[in-house]
């Protein structure tokens, strides 16, 4: 199996708590270079996970020729520029989510990515888990019969202010930081664009809001809601994380936006005549199967599985909900 060269973007928390250890488990990827904001920071993370080279730039990185994929970390407001950037230094991009402030701005992104012939793929782990597949494959069977309705919640603690995810200049809150997973995950189940979309949200003093409730509706009469928000009064390993799905026959509860690790993960079929069944499934660390599915698109074997199509549909929806809660 080929190995692709990584260069990362950046020191961000998530880094050491969620993607080095997938990066580690990845079978082709090689850890090759790290960039940060100092050479100090890069060289104490090169020595910690055995990449080959450390820059004092981002500039510097993509600048080296060995280099194949970057991964980009960044704050929300540094994704489009350095984005863009790698797109046009010929890497192959993984950007955290949300990919970019607005769905016009993702299309710049994915258009500098055809014109320099790379893979741009917007960086939602969750997505590639087994897990969620096993989900899909029970609603695509009709265990629950059609989708009538569907919600979800992603709350978590509440962030020191200095935290750049309670900032309004590095475009925090917890629509872009959490909002995203629940938009993605009910725009996967549903597969379709809401028609119409509410949305409520209280703010902090920073301007930035820390509890955000949507409800989307569809053409058919389905609807789906969802909550999120930065409000627990509790450290960061405590979190809300939960969603509902149902159907005509019955309905399914599960949870997984959190989970990181090699485990198991189970979700509750419970059918309207009464019977429920709880199932359990095997899944391994989510950024390791994220970095390998991009691998294997540089190497030609596969297209990104999050998609253009999707991450700008849900570009659009975010863009609705934070028009509507006036951010």
């Amino acid at each position: 199996m080929k190995k692709i060269k990584w260069g990362v973007m950046g020191t961000a928390f998530i880094c050491e708590r969620s993607t080095f250890p997938g990066m580690l488990q990845a079978e082709n990827c090689e850890m090759y270079a790290i960039a940060g904001r100092s050479m100090e920071k890069a060289e104490q993370f090169k020595e910690k996970y055995g990449f080959e080279k450390a820059y004092g730039s981002y500039e510097e990185l993509l600048t080296d020729p060995e280099i194949e994929a970057v991964y980009i970390p960044l704050p929300n407001t540094m994704h489009y520029e350095w984005t863009i950037k790698a797109l046009k230094s010929g890497k192959h991009v993984l950007c955290e989510k949300p990919l970019a402030p607005t769905e016009a701005q993702a299309k710049e992104m994915f258009a500098a990515a055809e014109e320099n012939h790379v893979y741009l793929m917007e960086a939602f782990a969750y997505q590639h888990s087994p897990y969620l597949t096993a989900i899909r494959e029970e609603i695509k069977n009709g265990t629950i019969g059609d989708i009538r309705y569907m919600e979800s919640a992603y709350i978590t603690s509440d962030y020191n202010k200095n935290n750049i995810r309670m900032r309004r200049d590095t475009l925090g809150g917890c629509t872009y930081d959490l909002g995203v997973y629940n938009t993605s995950l009910i725009l996967r189940t549903l597969a379709e664009e809401p028609t119409e979309i509410r949305a409520i949200a209280s703010f902090s003093e920073e301007k930035i809001d820390k509890f955000t409730s949507v409800i989307m509706e569809y053409g058919d009469g389905k609807k789906a809601a969802f909550s999120c928000g930065m409000v627990l009064a509790t450290d960061l390993d405590r979190h809300i994380d939960r969603f509902e799905i149902q159907g005509t026959k019955g309905s399914i509860k599960g949870t997984g936006f959190e989970f990181n690790g090699d485990g198991e993960l189970s979700y509750t079929v419970t059918m309207f005549d009464g019977k429920e069944e709880v199932k359990t499934v095997s899944v391994p660390q989510n950024y390791r199967l994220e970095v390998e599915q991009l691998g294997r698109c540089v190497a030609g074997e596969e297209t990104p599985a999050v998609t253009k199509e999707f991450s700008l549909a849900n570009a659009r929806i975010i863009d609705s909900i934070l028009k509507e809660i006036g951010y």
